[in-house]
């Protein structure tokens, strides 16, 4: 269907005049109202992330602005909100103690061009694949590192140096009284618990917004005498400079390398949530790398705190209806605003207010969801290793912890992974499954030698990768079990990774492994004469009876749940008539599998017309799949290099009576190849005579099914489709009959 997207006299694209109406339109009705959405959360979160660190609280507003703007600016997406964020609270707050505040700024300037650097290397992708249980536990150990601090503030007290120290201290801290504070936290995460329960008019207020309002309401009605935000008189000069260190170089360089790394990954995380909602383009990721570290150089240079991509803020943007980057950038223009004009306002909000606030937002970071999603993936270990060491040593210690575990289990099951023996009536089989690799040769010995001596044994490969001491190791023990008088059958599947090496022209990379059908599409006399087996017991078996016992073995155990629910009972989609021809796999060709097709196979796809009387095989196929099985559709399947139509057309083998009996009802075939004009084939005629017959003959059998009453009422009530079909047999092409332009055209081309 074509869509008339413009008016009936359209002379072209809009003008840059009318484009830039919309898109102020869309700014002004979008962009804007949520940009007012952003900033009143980020007011309130900026000055916590501030009071968490112990930087000046004007840092985290600073930072909102000056890092929020040149980030939004230059960074690769679209919605996403930059700004002071609290998984950098614990690394901050370390580096704010142990070096000082200017110093510190110089830590988020050189993390900043880190990530500069990172961007230019295009490292962005390789971030995402550390594995989300890492993640996820670093972001939870963040926040109970913060919960535990906070929680002091909301007692009244200070936070300790450490997380051990604040769990510590905790329970003396929770004996004092300090009922003001504990009264203005309290409420402020009560108020934070509740506010998403409450009706849709009034949760259109942000929910830190209103917590810290009624807080800091209330603190001044009741005239509370409580620690308040500090900030000047009036913003400083924005030519403030960062110290460099007297020395310590090392520890501010690690500081610096994990500030880049945090705020890099959830810079990354945040933009690549956000892609996944909003659909259509996705974020430039490395743009977006160096976009953040632009706004940390920025930020650090005028006294801010670092800036990540903020999943919060970034998330609240996209669900107050922002369309553009312009929301991001209003946001920050907004706190400046507020800077100027409102400082004295903020001086009125109590510090258990933001720590109460900062205590909710920690414990968000444990998010509950993504540690049941860890569990049911089997990462917990991963995730409860990375958060133990995030807690109570460092961040970057707990990552790294939690990448070497995973990197542990994933060798571990490479080196577990489908090495075992079988024991059957038909003797011993070795099963190697996946890569086996040097990591995998003290399992695979292990295995080897449980095997009985002079057994009878098949080596099953099913591998995607063998290397040299692998194969070393495969190699000898067979060449000693036949020398101690057992046999070794090798039985390879796929490449023959087993199979060159022993030739001596070994495969070296998975990129050069030639790719080879499975047994369920080669014959099995072509796998048999492409696939050497090394010397063994040979049980006289036919190749049918070889191949009944590949498929007991196999293909049955996967095929067992779908034919236990159709052993009471069949209900095909199709009648699929074709030729008897050994070529044709009607399943494999249509893509179907058991319980799919009712079909019917003779010489030639023929089907006799009704009252015919000569062959009542086909027409009670017929009656049966269509008044009985109800199938919708009945496919006729002719195909190239056909030996029927080649008999039609006077090639016959001679002596064959019945063969020339059932032949018969090809002659009207004949006769219409005769009267009709040619069929064609994807647009030209076969060159072949025995292949353009074989396209008249689908038609004609398509004909002589209408005769059959079952048939012709089952059409009348349009309860029955006729597919006429052609498989050219060594281009591997299914066609379909295009009645319209009287020929066949490839499948996929046209709509049935």
């Amino acid at each position: 269907m074509i869509e008339i997207v413009r008016g009936e006299h359209d002379t072209g694209p809009p003008s840059r005049r009318a484009q830039a109406n919309r898109t102020l339109q869309n700014i002004l009705r979008h962009d804007v109202p949520a940009s007012l959405v952003v900033f009143l959360v980020a007011v309130p979160l900026s000055l916590g992330v501030a009071l968490a660190v112990g930087a000046p609280l004007l840092a985290g507003l600073v930072s909102a602005v000056v890092g929020g703007l040149i980030a939004s600016l230059l960074g690769g997406s679209a919605l996403q909100v930059s700004g002071p964020s609290a998984a950098l609270t614990v690394v901050l707050a370390d580096s704010i103690a142990t070096y000082g505040w200017a110093v510190t700024c110089a830590v988020t300037v050189g993390a900043g061009l880190l990530q500069i650097l990172f961007g230019l290397l295009r490292f962005a992708r390789a971030a995402l694949a550390i594995s989300p249980a890492i993640v996820h536990g670093l972001l939870a150990g963040i926040g109970v590192t913060i919960v535990l601090g906070q929680l002091h503030v909301v007692l009244g007290g200070r936070a300790q140096g450490s997380a051990l120290a604040n769990l510590a201290a905790l329970p003396g801290q929770i004996v004092g009284h300090h009922d003001q504070a504990v009264l203005i936290g309290v409420l402020t995460v009560a108020i934070l618990l509740v506010w998403p329960k409450l009706p849709a008019p009034v949760r259109k207020v942000p929910g830190p917004l209103a917590a810290v309002t009624v807080a800091t309401g209330l603190s001044v009605a009741a005239g509370m005498s409580l620690p308040r935000v500090d900030l000047p008189a009036a913003l400083p000069s924005f030519g403030f400079v960062p110290q460099l260190p007297s020395g310590g170089w090392s520890g501010v360089a690690f500081a610096a390398v994990t500030v880049a790394l945090i705020a890099s990954l959830e810079s990354l995380l945040s933009a690549v949530s956000i892609d996944k909602l909003r659909g259509g383009r996705h974020t430039d990721l490395n743009r977006e790398l160096i976009g953040q570290g632009a706004g940390n150089v920025a930020s650090g240079v005028l006294g801010g705190l670092p800036v990540t991509g903020v999943i919060v803020r970034t998330m609240t943007n996209y669900e107050a209806g922002a369309k553009t980057r312009a929301s991001a950038l209003l946001h920050s223009c907004w706190i400046l605003g507020f800077c100027l004009l409102l400082t004295g306002v903020l001086r009125y909000i109590p510090l258990a207010a933001l720590a109460g606030l900062l205590v909710y937002v920690g414990a968000k970071l444990v998010n509950l969801p993504a540690l049941k999603e860890v569990l049911r993936h089997g990462d917990l270990a991963v995730y409860a290793v990375t958060l133990v060491g995030a807690v109570f040593v460092n961040l970057l210690t707990g990552v790294a912890a939690g990448v070497l575990l995973a990197l542990t289990f994933m060798l571990r099951r490479m080196v577990h992974s489908g090495v075992h023996v079988e024991t059957g009536e038909r003797g011993t089989r070795v099963v190697i499954e996946g890569a086996l690799t040097f990591l995998s040769v003290p399992r695979l010995t292990k295995v080897l030698a449980g095997v009985p001596e002079r057994a009878d044994v098949t080596l099953e490969l099913l591998v995607d990768y063998l290397d040299h001491a692998a194969f070393d190791c495969l190699r000898g023990w067979q060449q000693a079990h036949v020398k101690a008088g057992g046999t070794v059958t090798v039985d390879e599947i796929g490449h023959p990774w087993y199979g060159r090496g022993s030739s001596g022209e070994p495969t070296v990379r998975r990129s050069l492994a030639a790719r080879v059908l499975p047994r369920w599409l080669a014959p099995w006399s072509q796998w048999q004469a492409e696939h050497v087996s090394l010397p063994g017991p040979r049980d006289g078996a036919s190749p049918l009876s070889r191949g009944a016992s590949e498929f007991q073995r196999r293909t049955a155990p996967l095929l067992r749940d779908t034919l236990s629910g159709l052993a009471h009972g069949q209900q095909p989609h199709t009648l699929f008539i074709t030729c008897g021809d050994a070529r044709i796999v009607p399943n494999l060709i249509t893509t179907s599998g058991p319980g799919d097709l009712f079909a019917v196979r003779n010489i030639g796809n023929l089907v006799p017309a009704a009252g015919d009387g000569t062959d009542s095989s086909v027409g009670a196929a017929v009656e049966y799949a269509v008044g009985v099985l109800k199938v919708p559709e009945i496919v006729v399947c002719g195909h190239s290099s056909c030996g029927a139509m080649k008999a039609l057309l006077g090639q016959a083998p001679e002596g064959l009576t019945r063969l020339g009996d059932w032949l018969r009802h090809g002659e009207p075939t004949l006769r219409r190849r005769a009267s009709e004009a040619a069929l064609l084939l994807d647009g030209r005629r076969p060159t072949a005579e025995c292949d353009q017959l074989a396209l008249h003959n689908v038609v004609q059998q398509l004909d002589h099914l209408r005769t059959h009453p079952v048939v012709a009422d089952a059409l009348a009530a349009g309860d029955l489709t006729l597919t006429g079909m052609y498989f050219d047999v060594g281009a591997a092409q299914v066609s379909l009959l295009d009645a319209a332009h009287r020929g066949f055209v490839p499948a996929g081309s046209t709509v049935h």
